[in-house]
């Protein structure tokens, strides 16, 4: 038919410190890979992997390539290979020949600057966007764990990212106070990394590091707990392949200084709250979303610390790319023609 042109659907972008998500309305999230690019040698213009293929070749390749992970702490801090990386993922989720400019919910730490904020919209300029709506990480995560954000009520939600931890009081649609730290599941990561380092001489991978995190049988760091894991790297004196047993419930004191920090998040906006969301909050509880929430025994020990019920949301770790899909899903209800921000 003359003049017949494909039209895109509208999609949230959930772009990560560790992973993308691209939500397409009616579809779901369609698209989960690693934030991750690499080049061959210095010419960023030679693209060979990005996401999931780029994470296989981590390790197994050659000396002449680059790996690079466009974000860092939940902002891009390369730009030029950030838009290419979202650039392959949306067209994945969408299709090439659909590529017409589609419309796109992007989430967004809470507190960044704004030139941070201009190079996020900046990269979605750049691949196609004719529209951009920008909602918070946090509100996202409340709206995708289903809490009643657009009542006169108030959700208090803690979203533990790879990058950020964001802790918001949700209600009537918007953030009625927030605080984010650049401190999350990459640093506690690094706690891991770092510990075993300097007590068992052993260099391991990022992604063993995470595997230990998701293994812990208790964060609580119970020394009667006998919980023994095997952690294979290599050996700092020799390079040589090394496996060591490692006491678990060490590793879970070792991040009990990161997890500390991000109590001390809660507790900031807890003192905050407006006394007539108070009850609200005492009532429902806190909701734990993101990838690091699914810890064990993390609600147990925010709920104690505070002496509020604590929950970890279903799909945790999807929940900020549900909420934003969720818009992306009633975008005309969004209001402006540019680019808004819940």
């Amino acid at each position: 038919m003359a003049g017949f042109q494909f039209v895109s659907p509208d999609i949230a972008v959930d772009v990560g410190t560790n992973n993308t998500r691209v939500y397409v309305k009616d579809k779901g999230i369609v698209v989960n890979e690693p934030s991750v690019v690499i080049v061959r040698g210095d010419d960023s213009r030679k693209i060979i992997a990005v996401g999931d293929s780029a994470e296989e070749m981590i390790g197994r390749s050659s000396g002449n390539v680059r790996i690079i992970h466009p974000l860092r702490d939940g902002v891009i801090v390369d730009y030029e290979m950030a838009q290419v990386m979202i650039h392959y993922f949306v067209s994945k989720a969408i299709g090439i020949r659909h590529f017409v400019r589609p419309r796109m919910v992007v989430t967004m730490p809470g507190k960044v600057s704004k030139v941070e904020r201009r190079a996020v919209i900046n990269a979605m300029e750049r691949i196609g966007a004719r529209q951009i709506f920008v909602v918070e990480q946090a509100f996202a995560a409340a709206l995708g764990t289903g809490l009643p954000v657009y009542e006169p009520q108030g959700s208090f939600v803690v979203d533990i990212g790879a990058g950020t931890t964001e802790v918001a009081l949700v209600s009537m649609g918007g953030i009625v106070l927030s605080h984010s730290i650049r401190i999350a599941g990459n640093k506690i990561d690094e706690a891991i990394s770092g510990y075993l380092k300097k007590q068992h001489a052993i260099l391991v991978t990022e992604r063993v590091a995470e595997q230990l995190k998701m293994d812990l049988p208790d964060v609580l760091a119970n020394e009667e707990l006998e919980h023994m894991a095997i952690v294979r790297g290599r050996d700092i004196a020799t390079g040589m392949p090394l496996t060591v047993d490692v006491n678990m419930a060490k590793v879970s004191e070792v991040i009990r200084e990161t997890l500390k920090e991000i109590l001390s998040a809660i507790k900031w906006v807890l003192g905050r709250i407006p006394p007539e969301l108070a009850a609200d909050i005492l009532q429902n509880g806190i909701f734990l979303t993101g990838g690091s929430a699914m810890l064990p025994n993390l609600d147990t020990m925010i709920a104690s610390e505070f002496g509020v019920p604590v929950s970890v949301a279903r799909d945790a770790g999807e929940c900020t790319t549900l909420g934003a899909g969720y818009m992306a899903d009633h975008f005309d209800m969004l209001g402006g023609t540019g680019k808004g921000e819940a």
